[in-house]
């Protein structure tokens, strides 16, 4: 009796216990003193030993709060996050993979949860650690928690702050790049750059490759340079191989609508997220574009004369056209920096069988602002854009002119639609029928050839060094016998043109217009059409292979391979121009604003800011409205058009350099018509105006803002914000019209008598320098999208 007694009694406390045991675990405030007590009790000898009463409490703990996420319905207790730290650690891969699986889901409960898990050092060092587990579960636990923390900027932040992408990077590179097997799937059939790319792979090795391209993705320029290079390297190699994979599908047309492969992992990783990638990791790369000696660009645009580049800047440049010949007229001496791109497209007649081939390995180029020097931003803008297939209008047109009409008929007719608002991406069977209506005498034209060919790019550079602008455009022209591509039109930039193969029959008409028409200003292209551009004012020119024509901008031309018996003209013609842009920083309006800016800013250094009230508000104000007097003396002053050279000069300046006093002669010229001029009433009234209609007076000058520190502290106009500031103030200035004016005249009599040629070269030269390392950067990307095979 007694017996059965205890045995009763002992079975009320087992129960008691068990009892006790699933009300704590049933209330999350209660899981952190147990995990506590159980996690202490875990001798370090025993921490691999699962079945240890400690380890049994910690697993159902951790399984209960796994429940308690998952179930949504209670509140996650932070608390219990400073444990994780050292429960990851955990030699049994039970506790660690399930603790891993908790910071992943905590991670995705609110902003706010992830935001606490991101700034645990302890957490995020624990789980960078498990990632190199020899343990393959906890490895994988490890990723996914990574991928789900990595949901949000900052806790993609705070694993780039401790080098989580070195470990993926080396992760992946551990998978043989020749056994990867992708397909795409397009699941809501949106563009084909945004389809998710799917693995023939283990899916750890996607998950791996997913979170590098993540936080890739997130790095700045400063991170992206402290990537280990040799690791770089090697990941940049392997992802351009995956890239030709992804880039030969989508031009197959390969991209499914739903999974049907079962034996595919669809991954997160998408086609644009893919091409970021491999933008980014590439655009500090120097190896990319090798520079090319300036005696060999100079020799081969003006001739082998040593007064060859100077007689064209004095005679030609941006006022008549030139010519000139190839002495062999032929395209095979060693010494001429084309050749070797002319031999690689193989061109063979009658029709060039390169064609389809050569579009095949290009992918879109999508456009990048003038004045964006912020490639990261750039790319956030545009990351849904990149990497799809060449889009027409974009990159590329296929057109005739017809005669007699002289009207242009394109191809594509069905991508040109001005009422379709949606970018038309070639596919395969679009590329092929190019070569088709090339039989059928339509022109193909490509854009932006310096972003699909390092050789391309190489004489781009150094022409652009040359002329002193931050970059120079290029694009091929295929034209068949008897034909006529583009019809006459107008450029609003200088061209270049390289005979490759073949010949072509140039007209060049007289300028309609004296004044030179600048980059991306509207102009009347009724001039270029007009009967008033006769035959007998207009000049000749049979380009054959190896011959450079200048056409400075502004000039209405036209080209044609019609056959006049002769065997020589009946060939197909392949030409390349190069496009010198004059942007409006480096115009000479460009170099007079800045100018202006440096005088102003050595007068604050040396002076101070004023005391006077009001003086305080007129320096700042005369000197903006300096720089709008400026403006409206280039709108009618040709030479404030022109091309500024002076990022040309090398340094030290050689005082006996004909370029150098050609341009002081310039400089000094442009000064004494600012001191000559008496606008002010003209820039008062304009800034009213527009006040008026709130329209903003400074827009063409809003590259103003990149002279600026970020750190200056300035009371002038705010170059960043339409009128900003100014509107503000210009009441003021206008109820004391005569001090404005004459604070006005008194600034700019100062800065005429002041301002020195010498003092003006630093700064502008730093301005060409951040253009010039932006358009680098995108030059880089873009030729690292590009497949190989016409290097």
């Amino acid at each position: 009796m007694e017996m059965e007694e205890q045995q009763e009694n002992s079975k009320k406390r087992t129960r008691k216990r068990k009892t006790t045991s699933l009300l704590s675990l049933n209330n999350t405030t209660t899981i952190f003193p147990l995990l506590l007590a159980a996690a202490t009790q875990l001798p370090d000898s025993q921490k691999n030993t699962p079945n240890n009463s400690s380890g049994i409490l910690v697993k159902k703990c951790l399984t209960k709060l796994h429940q308690s996420i998952l179930s949504n319905n209670q509140t996650f207790p932070i608390s219990v996050l400073s444990l994780f730290p050292i429960l990851m650690s955990s030699k049994c891969a039970g506790i660690a993979c399930r603790s891993a699986e908790i910071v992943g889901l905590a991670s995705l409960v609110s902003l706010e949860m992830n935001e606490l898990v991101a700034l645990d050092e302890g957490i995020v060092k624990g789980l960078i650690l498990m990632l190199g587990s020899g343990k393959r579960k906890v490895s994988v636990a490890a990723c996914n928690a990574v991928l789900d923390l990595s949901s949000t900027l900052i806790g993609r932040r705070s694993l780039l702050e401790f080098s989580a992408l070195e470990w993926f990077i080396f992760g992946f590179l551990q998978v043989p790049a020749s056994s990867i097997v992708v397909s795409l799937c397009n699941e809501d059939e949106s563009s084909v750059a945004c389809a998710r790319i799917a693995f023939k792979e283990d899916g750890h090795a996607v998950s791996i490759l997913h979170a590098a391209i993540t936080l890739i993705n997130t790095c700045n320029v400063e991170q992206l340079e402290k990537i280990p290079w040799k690791l770089s390297e090697q990941f940049l190699v392997s992802l351009k191989t995956l890239w030709e994979k992804v880039h030969d599908q989508m031009l197959l047309g390969n991209a499914w609508s739903s999974r049907r492969d079962r034996d595919l992992n669809l991954s997160n990783v998408t086609v644009n997220s893919l091409a970021e990638s491999i933008f980014r990791l590439s655009i500090n790369v120097s190896e990319f574009v090798i520079p090319l000696p300036s005696v060999l660009v100079d020799r081969m645009i003006f001739g082998w004369s040593d007064l060859g580049f100077e007689n064209f800047m004095l005679h030609h440049w941006e006022s008549s056209p030139s010519l000139v010949r190839r002495l062999s007229g032929s395209l095979t001496e060693e010494n001429d920096i084309l050749s070797s791109f002319a031999e690689s497209l193989n061109c063979k007649e009658p029709c060039p069988t390169f064609v389809a081939s050569l579009l095949q390995s290009f992918i879109s180029c999508v456009p990048i602002a003038s004045d964006e020097l912020n490639i990261i931003s750039f790319l956030e803008e545009v990351r849904s854009e990149l990497g799809c297939p060449i889009i027409y209008d974009q990159d590329i047109r296929v057109l005739r002119t017809e005669q007699p009409s002289k009207k242009e008929v394109h191809f594509f007719q069905k991508k040109v639609d001005p009422c379709c608002f949606k970018k038309l991406a070639f596919n395969n069977v679009d590329l092929m029928k190019c070569e088709e209506a090339f039989k059928e005498g339509y022109t193909i034209a490509l854009r932006g050839v310096e972003f699909r060919f390092a050789s391309i790019a190489a004489v781009a550079d150094a022409l652009a060094s040359l002329f002193g602008q931050p970059s120079v455009g290029a694009n091929i022209y295929l034209t068949p016998p008897n034909s006529q591509g583009l019809a006459r039109h107008c450029d609003d930039h200088c061209v270049f043109v390289c005979q490759l193969f073949g010949t072509k029959q140039w007209t060049i008409y007289p300028r309609p217009n004296l004044q030179l028409p600048r980059l991306y200003d509207p102009f009347d292209r009724e001039h270029c059409l007009g009967e008033q551009n006769s035959l007998a004012e207009c000049r000749k020119f049979l380009l054959r292979e190896g011959d450079i024509l200048y056409i400075p901008r502004g000039f209405p031309h036209e080209a044609c391979t019609h056959d006049d018996g002769s065997s020589d003209l009946a060939r197909f013609s392949l030409h390349i121009t190069f496009g010198v842009e004059v942007e409006p920083p480096f115009e000479w309006e460009g170099f007079a604003h800045v100018a202006l800016h440096r005088w102003y800013k050595t007068q604050k250094q040396l002076h101070g800011a004023s005391v006077e009230p009001l003086s305080g508000i007129l320096d700042p104000m005369s000197v903006t409205l300096l720089h709008l007097m400026i403006e409206l003396i280039g709108a009618s002053d040709s030479t404030l058009r022109k091309a500024s050279l002076v990022g040309a000069l090398v340094l030290p300046l050689e005082i006996d350099d004909w370029l150098y006093l050609n341009q002081k002669t310039t400089f000094n010229h442009i000064i004494d018509q600012i001191k000559k001029a008496s606008m002010f009433l003209e820039v008062f009234r304009s800034v009213e105006v527009a006040i008026g209609k709130n329209e903003d007076p400074f827009h063409r000058m809003r590259w103003l803002r990149l002279l600026y520190q970020e750190t200056e502290t300035i009371q002038e106009h705010d170059w960043n914000v339409p009128l900003g500031e100014f509107q503000n103030l210009f009441p003021s200035c206008a109820q004391h019209k005569d001090m404005t004016e004459a604070a006005f005249m008194q600034v700019k009599s100062k800065f005429c008598d002041e301002v020195l040629f010498e003092d003006v070269i630093d700064s502008y030269k730093l301005l060409l320098e951040k253009y010039k390392k932006a358009r680098k950067q995108y030059m880089n990307g873009m030729l690292s999208l590009h497949c190989s095979g016409f290097r």
